[in-house]
C-alpha cells in the first residue's frame, strides 16, 4: 500500500506532495526500472538515488490543478521505520478548486497495489483510494 498526501499552502501558492512507500517494495521497483542495484537505507550515492527516485515517481504520479497539468519539483526523501517518504512540491499554483491525481506507483511491480490519496485544501480534508489497475482520483474543493 502507498500513501500520497497533498497539502495546499495558500500563502506560498504551493502544493506540497508527500509519497510514502514500503522500502522493500520501492527498492524492488527501482531495481526493475533502472537495472541497477538499489539500497535505500544505505545508499552509496545519495544524489544518484534521489535522481532515480524522482524519475520513478514523476513517471507514475501526475497531478493536475484546475484541469491544468503540473510539474513536480523534488525536495528529498527520508526513512521512517519500514517506509520511505519522498517530498515534492508544485509551485505557483492558484487556489485548487479541482485536483486530479493519476497514481501508478508500484503498479508495474505489485498487481494488487493500493494507493491512498489524502488532499487538504483550506482546512478541508478529503481522501480516496485506487486499486491497480484503476489510477485516477479527483477531488473538488
Amino acid at each position: 500500500m502507498g500513501v500520497t498526501e497533498l497539502t495546499y499552502d495558500a500563502p506560498q501558492k504551493t502544493l506540497n506532495v508527500s509519497v510514502k512507500l514500503f522500502t522493500n517494495d520501492l527498492e524492488t521497483a527501482l531495481r526493475k526500472t533502472s537495472g541497477k542495484p538499489v539500497d535505500l537505507l544505505n545508499p552509496k550515492n545519495k544524489a544518484e538515488l534521489d535522481s532515480m527516485l524522482f524519475t520513478y515517481i514523476k513517471s507514475r504520479l501526475q497531478i493536475s490543478v484546475n484541469s491544468k497539468n503540473t510539474s513536480l519539483r523534488y525536495i528529498g526523501h527520508e526513512k521512517e521505520e519500514e517506509s520511505i517518504w519522498a517530498y515534492l512540491q508544485i509551485e505557483k499554483i492558484p487556489f485548487p478548486k479541482q485536483l486530479k491525481v493519476s497514481t501508478k506507483l508500484l503498479y508495474d511491480y505489485l498487481p494488487q497495489q493500493i494507493n491512498i490519496v489524502h488532499a487538504q485544501v483550506n482546512g478541508v480534508k478529503k481522501s480516496s483510494k485506487v486499486t491497480n489497475p484503476d489510477n485516477v482520483i479527483e477531488f473538488t474543493f
